[in-house]
């Protein structure tokens, strides 16, 4: 005996909607966003090549002009960060936008940026270190580890 099966209308509905909301779903432009994050990531590596190549004619040594240019990136970012200016870079440029040291500046005073109502002992200074606090520990403990491996085993 064949059996009839009833077809639900909402059973339906639902598949004609779910092909609505596919047909219209803004399509991912991942060759846009790898382009501009490629090209922003470029410029910010370019930026701090240029500043590198600043200290080091003003007479510092490589080891020095890597530092200065260090601070000079985390600097600008963090700048940037309190001006609103660096999540309209990050909206643009994505994954560009968090070249490892203008990154973390970042991740550091946009959190403080957000609590900045709460205080500045509450809220910026609780909430500075709410990404950047893990990041530390896990180096200098590293850094602990193996220097007592190193000096264990030369």
């Amino acid at each position: 005996m064949g059996e009839v099966k009833d077809t639900d209308p909402l059973e339906i509905q639902k598949k004609e909607y779910q092909q609505m909301v596919e047909s219209l779903k803004p399509r991912p432009t991942v060759a846009r966003n790898v382009f501009w994050a490629f090209v922003v990531g470029g410029l910010i590596s370019v930026l701090g090549q240029l500043f590198l190549n600043f200290y080091q004619s003003r007479g510092l040594p490589l080891t020095e002009a890597g530092a200065a240019t260090s601070a000079t990136l985390v600097f600008l970012a963090a700048l940037l960060t309190g001006l609103g200016v660096y999540d309209e870079i990050a909206r643009f440029a994505g994954a560009g936008s968090i070249v490892p040291i203008t990154g973390f500046a970042n991740s550091m005073v946009a959190p403080a940026m957000e609590y900045r109502g709460e205080g500045l002992v509450l809220g910026v200074g609780a909430r500075l270190f709410t990404t950047a606090g893990p990041v530390l520990v896990f180096g200098i403990v590293t850094a602990w580890i193996v220097a007592v491996l190193y000096y264990l085993f030369r």
